[in-house]
């Protein structure tokens, strides 16, 4: 769920290339209070997608050799970001298994974001760049995503339900994706095997 701040209808915008600017000044500003606590600061989503149609909302994922380090809450406390509170951002559920994340979002009245805090090495990270890589990879794949998310913005405009609709139909998608991985050898960028 949102803040209360952030609470409006889903309205998907066409790609703009400004969004890659804006992950970049909201990466730096993380960099300046993570230091090196954060391994890699990667701009994922759909935002992170030229040509795919998004909620104008930055998904940043921020790699971690550990999780539960106290600095990392200490360094999004000090520049006013929020933890996001519901079980759904506190874990990663890929193919029945869960993978431990946090999920903070900006202070109120600041940039629309939502910063995926991982580790380095999980398979949910490693999830959010295939995702990514192959939606930028593949005309086709990013058409049809693009066209189902439009879908279900059109009919459920709600956030709740059109999250979880899209959540239904991302396997579908990510098996194209492990193919292509296959295809491609694809290793996923800063991810350490």
């Amino acid at each position: 769920m949102p803040f209360e701040d952030e609470v409006q209808a889903v309205h998907l915008s066409a790609w703009r290339a400004a969004w890659e600017l804006e992950f970049e000044t909201l990466a730096q500003q993380l960099r300046g209070v993570l230091g090196d606590v954060a391994v890699a600061i990667q701009h994922v989503g759909s935002t992170a997608v030229p040509g795919l149609a998004a909620k104008d909302v930055i998904d940043a994922q921020v790699l971690v050799r550990e999780l539960h380090d106290l600095r990392i809450g200490q360094a999004f406390e000090s520049l006013g970001f929020r933890r996001r509170p519901e079980p759904w951002n506190q874990v990663d559920s890929i193919g029945g298994v869960s993978f431990p994340k946090a999920v903070y979002a900006p202070p109120r009245g600041a940039r629309a974001a939502n910063i995926h805090v991982r580790p380095e090495n999980s398979d949910a990270t490693r999830y959010a760049l295939l995702f990514r890589d192959y939606l930028r990879a593949d005309p086709e794949a990013r058409a049809t995503w693009a066209d189902l998310k439009a879908h279900i913005a059109s009919a459920v405009p709600d956030l709740m339900p059109y999250g979880q609709i899209k959540a239904a139909a991302l396997p579908l998608l990510m098996r194209g994706a492990e193919q292509w991985a296959d295809q491609m050898k694809w290793i996923p960028e800063g991810v350490r095997s």
